[in-house]
C-alpha cells in the first residue's frame, strides 16, 4: 500500500511539473487569452452569448477574438457611434443655441406683438437658463406682453420616440421624449416626504415646481415603503400618481417622470419665470414658425463638448436622440430626423472603413432592441477615433472613467483599471456591453469591445466578467 501512494505522488509531481513547464513556455500573449478564456467558462455563459475583440494601437496586433463579427445588441453602447459621428461632422467648437426673439413694437413697456422661442434640440437646456434670458427681456423695458408666446419646434420632426422602444418604459427618465425645445431631461423630479405620524397623507412636491403636472396623492406614512410613483399612461396625460406607503422617519423619496409634450412643459416654464420676474403675458401658448421679421433679444449656447461628455458618462438617452437628430437637420436641412442622423452615422462609419450594410441602426442610444452591431466594426471606430489626435481627447474624455465617474464610478475600484479605463457601458434587458480604450502594465493603449447578450436576470454577473477582462487588459506585459 505504502508503495502505491510513492507511485502516485511521482506521477503527480511530475504532472505537476509538467504542467507548469507548459505554462512557462507560454508567451504572455497566450497566457493572457487563456485568462480570458478562462472568465468566460463561467457557467453563466452556458445559454448567453459573449463577442469580444481587443487590439493594440500602437502595433495592431490583436490579443483576443471571440465571435467578433457576430451581430449583438450594443445597448448603451450605440452612443459611441452617435457621439463620434457628432464630433466628427459638427466639430468640437459646434455649439447649440435656444434664441429668443419678438415682432411688433415696445412701447409704455408693453410688447405689442408675441415672443418667440426656437428650440434646436439642446438636452442640456435647464430651468435655471431661463434667469439670464429672461433679464434681457426686461433691460428692452418689457413688463408686459400683449401678444402669445409661441414656440419655434420646426427645427425637429414629429416623432418624439425612438423605433422599437417599449411602451412599457414610459414614464421613466430613460425613455423621456426628445424635442427642439427640451427641458430639465423632459422629465420632473418627484419628492415624496414621510408624514409627522404613521396614517398621516405623505407630502408631494415637485422639481422644478409648475403647474404643468398635477399630483393625484393617495400615498400614506406607515411602517413600510411601498411607494409607486408614475404618470397616467392610458390617458397620456401629465397627471402624477403617487400610491402606496412611505415609511416614518425616512429620507424623502426622489424619481423622476417623464413628461407629456415636452415643447408645452419648456413654454410652461418659461411663461411661469417671466411671471416670477413680473412680466405678464395676455395671450396664450402657441406654437408656430417664427416670422423672419422678428427681431433676436438672447440666446442661450450649449458647448458640443459638454453635451457629448453627459451623453456619454451618464449614458443619457434624450441626448444622444437629439444629437441625432440635430446631425439631421444640420446635414440634410430641417426638419432633423433620426432617419438623416442614422444617414450620416453611417456615412462616418463608412469613412472608418466599416460596411454599413453589416449593421443595423433604429435610433441614436440603444434602448431599442433592433439595433444590432458587431465586435469587429467597434473596434474600427475605437481605432479611427484613436487617430483623431484634434478629437480623441474630447472622445475619451467624455467615456466612463473605471472607479471614478460615470456609469463605471463603482466599478474596477482599487486595481490596475481604475482611472486607467475609459469604456462606453451598457445594459438593456438580457443585455450587457463594454467598450472603449485601456492602457497595459507597460503604458500600451489597447482598443477593446465586449458583448454579452440573451441571459435573464440581473446583468451584475456579466459586468462582473467584464470588469474580470478589462483588469486583465491593465495587467497585461509583454514582458
Amino acid at each position: 500500500m505504502k508503495s502505491f501512494f510513492v507511485v502516485v505522488s511521482v506521477i503527480s509531481l511530475q504532472f505537476l511539473g509538467c504542467s507548469n513547464f507548459l505554462s512557462f513556455q507560454r508567451s504572455p500573449i497566450e497566457t493572457f487569452r487563456a485568462e480570458v478564456d478562462s472568465v468566460l467558462t463561467d457557467s453563466i455563459f452556458t445559454a448567453a452569448d459573449a463577442a469580444i475583440k481587443i487590439m493594440s494601437l500602437e502595433s495592431g496586433e490583436v490579443l483576443y477574438e471571440r465571435n467578433s463579427k457576430k451581430l449583438m445588441r450594443p445597448a448603451s453602447n450605440l452612443k459611441l457611434l452617435t457621439s463620434s459621428t457628432a464630433l466628427c461632422v459638427l466639430g468640437g467648437n459646434f455649439s447649440i443655441p435656444t434664441k429668443i426673439l419678438y415682432d411688433g413694437e415696445i412701447r409704455d413697456s408693453v410688447l405689442i406683438g408675441n415672443l418667440y422661442v426656437k428650440g434646436y434640440g439642446d438636452p442640456d437646456f435647464m430651468p435655471q437658463h431661463f434667469v439670464p434670458l429672461v433679464s434681457e427681456i426686461k433691460k428692452l423695458g418689457i413688463h408686459k406682453i400683449s401678444g402669445n408666446l409661441v414656440g419655434d419646434t420646426t427645427y425637429f420632426d414629429e416623432k418624439r420616440w425612438g423605433v422599437g422602444w417599449m411602451w412599457d418604459d414610459e414614464p421613466s427618465d430613460y425613455s423621456a421624449f426628445n424635442s427642439p425645445l427640451t427641458i430639465s431631461r423632459n422629465c420632473v423630479q418627484v419628492n415624496v416626504h414621510a408624514g409627522q405620524k404613521i396614517g398621516d397623507t405623505v407630502a408631494v412636491d415637485t422639481d422644478p415646481p409648475t403647474k404643468f403636472v398635477t399630483v393625484e396623492n393617495m400615498a400614506v406614512t406607515d411602517t413600510s415603503n411601498t411607494l409607486e410613483i408614475s404618470r397616467k399612461l392610458d390617458e397620456q396625460i401629465n397627471i402624477v400618481t403617487v400610491k402606496g406607503t412611505k415609511k416614518l422617519d425616512t429620507l424623502s423619496r426622489k424619481e423622476l417622470v417623464s413628461v407629456r409634450h415636452p415643447e408645452l412643459y419648456f413654454l410652461t416654464l418659461l411663461k411661469e419665470e417671466l411671471n416670477r420676474q413680473q412680466i405678464d403675458i395676455s395671450g396664450n401658448i402657441q406654437f408656430s414658425n417664427i416670422p423672419a421679421t422678428a427681431t433676436s433679444i438672447a440666446q442661450h449656447s450649449q458647448p458640443i463638448d459638454s453635451m457629448i461628455i453627459f451623453l456619454n458618462k451618464e449614458s443619457d438617452n434624450l441626448s444622444a436622440e437629439n444629437t441625432l437628430k440635430i446631425l439631421g437637420a444640420e446635414k440634410f436641412g430641417v426638419p432633423g430626423t433620426t432617419e438623416h442622423g442614422i444617414s450620416m452615422v453611417k456615412q462616418t462609419m463608412s469613412s472608418f472603413g466599416i460596411d454599413t450594410t453589416k449593421f443595423l441602426m433604429v435610433d441614436g442610444s440603444g434602448v431599442s432592441h433592433y439595433n444590432l452591431v458587431t465586435a469587429d466594426m467597434y473596434i474600427t471606430l475605437l481605432k479611427e477615433m484613436y487617430k483623431k489626435k484634434e478629437l480623441f481627447n474630447l472622445f475619451f474624455n467624455s467615456l466612463p472613467n473605471a472607479g471614478i465617474d460615470g456609469t463605471l464610478e463603482d466599478r474596477m475600484k482599487h486595481t490596475s483599471a481604475e482611472n486607467n479605463l475609459h469604456a462606453k457601458t451598457g445594459t438593456i434587458s438580457g443585455v450587457s456591453s463594454l467598450s472603449g480604450y485601456v492602457r497595459t502594465a507597460e503604458g500600451e493603449m489597447l482598443a477593446f469591445s465586449i458583448f454579452m447578450q440573451n441571459f435573464i436576470g440581473s446583468s451584475r454577473p456579466y459586468r462582473t466578467a467584464q470588469d474580470a477582462i478589462g483588469i486583465l487588459m491593465a495587467n497585461f506585459s509583454k514582458r
